[in-house]
């Protein structure tokens, strides 16, 4: 079949989508890459009963150049983040850290971009300096974009002064800082010191705010600021993690996974743990990597299958029952497909003629032990060598799986 332009239009037929409004089962029609209101003549027909439609997830936090650094191994829970900062100096020095180091960082960057695609996260926020591998066109998912950050108050070696930063990130943009991530005096100290210095702001986005205070949250909560939790991070590293309730009734709170080095495997990981938590109402888990993290990075297209929208998808069969349930909970391996810009990027095998009526071509990967179609443009050797659980195979490897979904 010849291939169409890179932004094939499409109809999703049969699926129930979550749009802002609810739950519909209206056809999806996206058209040059974005969610359209009108079907366009020849459009490509995917029909998928029993399925179910999201969008795509938001990453509020990764650094995305270390998701293949080997962790550290010590089980010490430490006081703040500054502790443990000086214990990954060390780590540093270890054999199997240098050789992982030593891949280059554009292949480390597109790494944790594809970590994250897999998961169906298709935009996220990269908490560290830019790189220009970053401007790639193909590059795996969306990034936050034009935004300030500075690394923390406590270690103002690395990245950006916070002064200058604060300063130079005008106010409809979003400005990031680790803050408060910790258990001692020292991280239970610090919103008030930034609050002090005239950082905190409704822009401002503060990462982990493990030791945050009852009014420390009500102070974030009036100000208008927001704050991304981590977690498996956080209790990994830290041995407790914020309680999110009140945050995420104000709707100031996101989600992140902090990277490998320190953090969850991806943000489906991260969303179960969650959800095993109890302390959030299941709403609220896809408000976290949906449209509460678009509102508080500024990215207000972001988090949606509205009209304009990026046509960023994750199609997932229907389990029954809650529909957020057939997400969260599920690994990776389990996602029927996950479409950025209308084009699929990574999907089961019975998607192959959307790939082909898209103009994408592909290649048979394995993931988790089972069979997927990968876009060839993001199917390179040393990204892949770098990502447990994913294997590229022979192009005859893999037989299409004989179910009935896209016609």
């Amino acid at each position: 079949m010849a291939a169409r332009s890179a932004h094939s239009h499409a109809v999703v037929y049969g699926a129930t989508c979550l749009r802002p409004d609810g739950w519909s089962g209206a056809p999806l029609r996206m058209r040059d890459g974005v969610i359209a209101d009108a079907e366009s003549s020849g459009a490509f027909r995917i029909y998928l009963r029993d399925h179910l439609v999201f969008p795509g997830l938001i990453n509020a936090h990764d650094h995305l150049h270390v998701n293949a650094v080997p962790p550290l191994a010590a089980t010490e829970v430490f006081a703040n983040s500054y502790a443990w900062i000086d214990a990954f100096q060390a780590h540093f020095d270890d054999s199997a850290v240098k050789a992982a180091l030593r891949v280059p960082k554009a292949v480390r960057l597109r790494h944790g971009g594809l970590k994250n695609l897999l998961a169906g996260t298709t935009c996220v926020a990269h908490h560290d300096p830019w790189h220009e591998a970053l401007d790639a066109d193909d590059f795996p998912v969306a990034l936050l974009r034009d935004y300030g950050w500075s690394y923390a108050l406590g270690w103002p070696s690395y990245g950006p002064p916070v002064r200058q930063s604060f300063a130079q990130t005008p106010a409809d943009r979003p400005w990031l800082i680790h803050l408060a991530e910790g258990t001692d005096a020292v991280a239970q100290a610090e919103l008030t010191q930034l609050d002090a210095l005239g950082y905190l702001a409704p822009h401002s986005i503060l990462v982990h705010g493990v030791g945050l205070h009852e009014q420390d949250i009500e102070r974030i909560i009036a100000v208008g600021a927001g704050v991304v939790w981590c977690p498996r991070s956080n209790r990994r590293l830290l041995g407790r993690t914020l309680h999110p309730r009140r945050l995420a009734d104000a709707g100031r709170l996101a989600l992140g996974t902090d990277s490998r080095l320190s953090g969850s495997r991806d943000l489906l990981e991260e969303l179960r743990d969650v959800a095993d938590g109890g302390e959030l109402r299941s709403t609220q888990w896809l408000d976290l990597v949906t449209t509460d993290a678009a509102r508080l990075l500024r990215m207000p297209l972001r988090g949606s299958l509205q009209a304009g929208a990026p046509a960023d998808l994750v199609i997932v069969e229907d389990r029954g029952g809650d529909p957020i349930r057939s997400l969260v909970g599920i690994g990776r391996a389990q996602l029927r497909a996950v479409v950025r810009d209308g084009l699929p990027r990574i999907a089961d095998p019975d998607f192959a003629e959307w790939f082909d009526a898209a103009g994408v071509e592909t290649v048979p990967v394995m993931l988790d032990g089972r069979p997927k179609l990968l876009a060839t443009s993001l199917a390179d050797a040393e990204v892949i060598a770098l990502e447990p659980g994913l294997e590229q195979l022979p192009i005859r490897g893999v037989a299409a799986v004989p179910r009935e979904a896209c016609h």
